[in-house]
């Protein structure tokens, strides 16, 4: 009688590799996030203003969140502010589609994350073929005549 450790089937046998687990357990807590303008907010987060967020955990954990969805390698960061109390770090979007960047900020014992949204970009003054631009000449207010 052969044991089930015994047989060759054990020589074929390859462990899986973590990473897939890992990678496979951070696709599904950031595929349940909530997007706001194309960026990603930690699940459970609350709204408290247009674009503005309190994030559930504390900084380190928000921090790690983000390290995950946006990697430092593709979205570079910087230091906003350094101050006694306060931590704040801007996450840069490099494609700039949706929005610009995140900002994520520590004050008051409370985390905030502000989506920050794309710049309006102005549209061009169309010319005439004459050169000339195609806006209105501006009327002057009507008033009363002096005599």
């Amino acid at each position: 009688m052969t044991r089930a450790l015994d047989s060759l089937k054990g020589l074929f046998y390859k462990p899986r590799p973590l990473g897939a687990a890992v990678v496979a357990a951070l696709w599904m807590s950031a595929a349940a996030a909530e997007v706001v303008s194309g960026a990603q907010i930690p699940d459970g987060s609350q709204k408290v203003g247009e674009n503005r967020y309190r994030a559930p955990g504390d900084f380190e954990k928000t921090l790690e969140y983000y390290k995950s969805v946006y990697p430092a390698s593709a979205f570079p960061r910087r230091s906003i502010v350094n101050q006694p109390g306060v931590k704040a770090l801007h996450i840069v979007n490099p494609s700039g589609k949706n929005f610009d960047g995140v900002n994520i900020y520590e004050a008051n014992d409370e985390v905030r994350i502000y989506v920050v949204p794309v710049q309006a970009v102005a549209a061009p003054v169309k010319s005439t073929p004459g050169g000339k631009s195609a806006k209105k000449p501006e009327s002057k207010p009507k008033g009363k005549k002096s005599r």
